[in-house]
């Protein structure tokens, strides 16, 4: 009985220790790549966010799990390398969030609008592309940014 009290009170102390890790003052930190410029250039205008980049397994895995809070135009930017359809979910990721899309070409395909935190619903793309963006939710709505808009990253250079 004392090795399963022992098990739990560290399972519990690793789960409150990777959640403070992750959740830093400025509402980011799991990805080891530092913020990148990304720009929505939608019907009303450009809409410029700073993210984070995903772009391996265990980054993508980790994505925005346990944030308690996110800058107003911060996001993290999932990138899978290749065309394919797509799925997430928000297990473990506490805050609602906004879910772009995105082909190859740096088009929207598909919006999920204001995910429910801790849902183990599949979020799917609906069509094959190579990343998704995830802002705070409400926000592409706020500013007006829907499928069909385009993104402008290096990831979706011609160059």
């Amino acid at each position: 009985m004392r090795i399963i009290r022992r098990l739990i009170i560290v399972n519990l102390l690793f789960a409150v220790l990777a959640a403070s890790a992750c959740s830093r003052g400025d509402g980011l930190g799991n990805a080891k790549n530092g913020f990148q410029p990304l720009v929505v250039v939608a019907e009303n205008g450009e809409h410029k966010f700073r993210v984070e980049i995903a772009d391996d397994d265990e980054t993508r895995r980790l994505g925005l799990m346990y944030r308690t809070e996110m800058a107003p135009d911060a996001g993290m930017l999932f990138d899978f390398g290749e065309p394919q359809p797509l799925a997430m979910w928000m297990k473990n990721t506490l805050i609602p969030l906004d879910l772009a899309f995105i082909d190859k070409d740096g088009v929207i395909r598909r919006i999920t609008a204001n995910a429910t935190p801790r849902s183990l619903e599949s979020l799917p793309s609906g069509s094959p592309v190579i990343a998704v963006l995830e802002v705070n939710g409400g926000v592409f709505e706020k500013l007006g940014i829907k499928a069909g808009d385009k993104v402008r990253h290096k990831m979706f250079s011609k160059d």
